[in-house]
């Protein structure tokens, strides 16, 4: 039999700079369709931040036969190539989550981007796809963080503060975790972070933007609207795959709209307390009505004990 060939460590990624008052900032949508009311309240958070949000073309479109997608597939695509490239853009933001980014992420054009250089990019939910396609196919380190319409960012100032911390002042922001966050299994991990919706890290398996593993990775994990039997099976994916070899910890965040706690919590501890690795529950980022910022593609140590993730440098230069 031929050895297996050892899977890659997770390692950090570039970091792109931080914001300056008067950045501009582009808004593009990804994935679902964006009620106009609730991105004109977020773009108004985005200016009292003394930001210049600029609103991409096909933000507001909906796909002409499936009401489910922000636009064409090429349109939306183009439209992350497009700001990205632009010279005058600082940062990129999406504006909602949904479903579609699996869907246009390869009609994105990556050397474009690449040749274009780092920025900071936000988002999460369905955007997890192009978090893990900027980490693959760029080598950028990323943030998964509110998006502009999104509910918890237009209603929770302790959501605001987080994004914009790490965006203008990310040195004030490398202990991150809630109250809630305790441990579910104990221990001290170092590595470097990365993660999102764990549906759609499943999802991404044996796509082009599929890492071999998350070994030596500190891999946050959160979701919406998967019943605990479905986590069991996603979770039970990505252990038969070999993903989840090596990994150095596990952050878990909200698990909105997945059924009662106490039974999603016995799927976590069934398939990842065999892990042997620090995992900790609760700690603050997702779908809940608290969201913290959580840098993707940056080294820092997990302490289960404390419920806290430190990073070892800031999220953004």
């Amino acid at each position: 039999m031929t050895p297996k060939t050892p899977h890659a460590t997770v390692a950090p990624l570039t970091r792109a700079a931080r914001l300056r008052p008067g950045a501009r900032i582009a808004v593009v949508a990804p994935s679902g369709p964006i009620p106009e009311e609730r991105l004109r309240a977020g773009l108004d958070i985005l200016r009292g931040w003394d930001l210049d949000p600029v609103v991409a073309p096909h933000v507001l479109d909906t796909h002409a036969t499936l009401g489910h997608l922000a636009g064409a597939d090429r349109a939306r695509a183009r439209d992350l190539t497009e700001a990205w490239c632009d010279p005058s853009v600082s940062a990129v933001i999406c504006a909602r989550g949904g479903y579609g980014a699996q869907r246009m992420v390869d009609l994105v054009d990556w050397a474009a981007i690449r040749a274009a250089g780092p920025k900071a990019f936000v988002g999460y939910s369905d955007v997890t796809a192009l978090h893990e396609a900027f980490a693959v196919r760029v080598g950028l380190a990323t943030l998964h963080g509110p998006m502009v319409a999104a509910a918890t960012f237009l209603s929770d100032p302790d959501t605001q503060e987080s994004l914009r911390a790490t965006l203008f002042e990310p040195e004030t922001v490398r202990t991150l975790g809630l109250e809630t966050a305790r441990a579910l299994v104990p221990g001290r991990a170092h590595g470097v972070t990365l993660g999102g919706c764990v549906s759609l890290l499943a999802a991404d398996l044996a796509t082009p933007d599929a890492r071999p593993s998350a070994r030596g990775g500190l891999l946050l994990l959160e979701d919406v609207g998967e019943e605990p039997y479905r986590l069991d099976r996603i979770l039970t994916q990505l252990l038969r795959s070999g993903w989840l070899d090596g990994v150095a910890g596990v952050g878990l965040g909200s698990w909105e709209e997945c059924g009662p706690y106490e039974d999603v919590r016995a799927v976590l501890v069934d398939r990842l307390g065999g892990l042997g690795v620090p995992v900790v529950e609760e700690l603050g980022f997702g779908h809940g009505a608290r969201a913290l910022t959580m840098p993707l593609g940056v080294p820092g140590v997990l302490d289960a004990g404390a419920g806290t993730l430190t990073l070892d440098v800031p999220a953004l230069r």
